[in-house]
């Protein structure tokens, strides 16, 4: 028996165990949503880094140490490392991704599950909820050499991997991105595939026979965000460019801010010629592909589930519910309502977020747009006494992201004290290690508080009832349970 028919079965074998297929990507902001609700609902931190963050802070910390013109190439060199070779492609399964989802979660009764966009509100309000939340989206990153500022090239390499994974797998969407500004240390070696199911699949759906109580909620998590993007073929889609403070349009018509920025990172290019849009198309990383809704409505006809849809424009919008949701609920069990943690990008932290009786707010990443949405929560919020801010680095100076002074403005609007959490401020954005230390420097933070009870849907219910209009966000509830 050869490689090639010996792999797909241990592959199985092992995401049935809990094992990450290797062609998904780890540090993506669906893997890390996912596993940091599987810890919680195992009642165990998530600790970012590895099995013994303490151990791999050291090394983290001394590459925190090296100038930029050292750094960054490490930092690209080591995405490619990381990143399976193209030939990986034709071992990727979504029935074995699903095996390694469901995997992760504790098998009990649960009266209700989340299934959709990624969010990392919705993950706090997963954990509050004490129910487990299945991906529509993952992230396969393939290594690839290209020019960054070539984007027709990008999409040229990207049709066949594509095609590959289309044909192998009839129940997906590929959404194919290349973020010439955000991402710009990691594309030049890795091509980016976000993979979106349009059915549930095999082991979703015996998942969730097997672990929801009779009548039990399904929530579709539906974020409305859509990206001007090119359809390449059937199910395939190139995005250029991606969430933040630059809209689809600034990257798609060139200008002297793009010009002077791709001077500054010494390209050859002063501006991009990207493939033209043909419509406005689900956001890779973070929009609903709506195809996947029909095939939960049809399960939960055939088994008796209510569905409850979570429907929201921009991915941030339910930052503010589920903020406001937590002081709600953490003030019915005496935990403190006034202390605020700022959570950035993947640094997602609910359990320790609820040991220290931190109001969770997630903000998308480190760019002005997800800070100017962070102040208009914080214009209309009763005043925290406390304000903590972990903040993603992403290793570059891009367009539109917020400085480290600006996201510092936010601590004069804690009537007590604020602080960055696990920030190297001499370092931001390259500030690396702060991937390990917003975990450890968390653990440390004073008060620590029993988690909980989960909260039920009544509660919720409840919530909603008297302050649901506030937010913007629609709960679409079919009115009974299908039969």
């Amino acid at each position: 028996m050869g490689f090639t028919s010996v792999f797909p079965k241990v592959t199985n074998l092992l995401a049935s165990s809990g094992v990450k297929p290797s062609y998904i990507t780890g540090l993506d902001s669906a893997s890390v949503t996912l596993r940091s609700l599987a810890r919680y609902l195992h009642s165990e931190n998530f600790r970012s880094g590895g099995i013994a963050p303490s151990v791999s802070a050291m090394g983290v910390d001394a590459v925190n140490q090296l100038p930029s013109y050292l750094l960054e190439p490490l930092l690209s060199w080591s995405g490619w490392m990381s990143a399976p070779s193209p030939e990986a492609l034709e071992h990727v399964s979504l029935e074995t991704i699903s095996r390694w989802v469901v995997s992760l979660y504790p098998k009990r009764q649960y009266p209700a599950v989340a299934i959709g966009s990624c969010n990392g509100a919705a993950t706090h309000l997963c954990a509050a909820l004490g129910i487990p939340w299945l991906p529509q989206t993952l992230l396969i990153a393939m290594r690839r050499f290209t020019d960054p500022d070539e984007p027709k090239q990008d999409l040229e390499w990207g049709k066949a991997p594509a095609q590959q994974l289309l044909s192998r797998n009839p129940d997906i969407w590929v959404y194919q991105m290349h973020d010439p500004n955000q991402d710009r240390i990691k594309i030049p070696r890795i091509g980016y595939f976000r993979i979106k199911r349009s059915r549930l699949g095999t082991q979703f759906e015996q998942f969730l026979q097997g672990n929801l109580v009779p009548g039990a909620t399904i929530f579709l998590i539906e974020c409305e965000y859509r990206w001007l993007s090119t359809q390449v073929g059937d199910r395939h889609v190139f995005q250029f460019g991606g969430t933040g403070k630059l809209s689809p349009e600034e990257y798609l018509h060139n200008s002297p801010q793009v010009a002077e920025f791709l001077k500054q990172q010494g390209s050859k290019h002063q501006g991009w010629d990207a493939p033209a849009p043909d419509g406005e198309w689900p956001e890779s990383e973070w929009g609903f592909e709506p195809s996947l809704r029909e095939d939960v409505e049809r399960f939960a006809r055939k088994h008796g589930y209510r569905i409850r849809r979570i429907v929201f424009c921009y991915p941030q919008d339910l930052s503010p519910l589920v903020a406001d949701l937590h002081r709600w609920w953490y003030q019915k069990h005496n935990l403190p309502v006034d202390r605020l943690l700022i959570e950035s990008f993947v640094y997602l932290q609910p359990r320790l977020a609820v040991r220290n009786g931190l109001v969770p707010f997630w903000t998308i990443f480190n760019d002005r747009a997800s800070l100017e949405h962070l102040n208009q929560y914080l214009d209309t919020a009763k005043p925290y006494d406390e304000i903590y801010m972990t903040l993603f680095s992403n290793g570059l100076n891009a367009m539109g992201q917020a400085s480290l002074e600006e996201w510092r403005s936010v601590f004069s609007r804690a009537r007590s004290k604020g602080r960055f959490i696990g920030v190297d401020e001499q370092k931001y954005p390259r500030d690396i290690a702060s991937y390990i230390n917003h975990f450890t420097s968390l653990q440390k933070l004073d008060g620590h508080y029993p988690v909980p009870q989960s909260m039920t849907l009544e509660q919720l219910n409840a919530f909603l009832a008297q302050n649901g209009d506030r937010y913007s966000v629609r709960w679409l509830d079919h009115n009974s349970t299908f039969r």
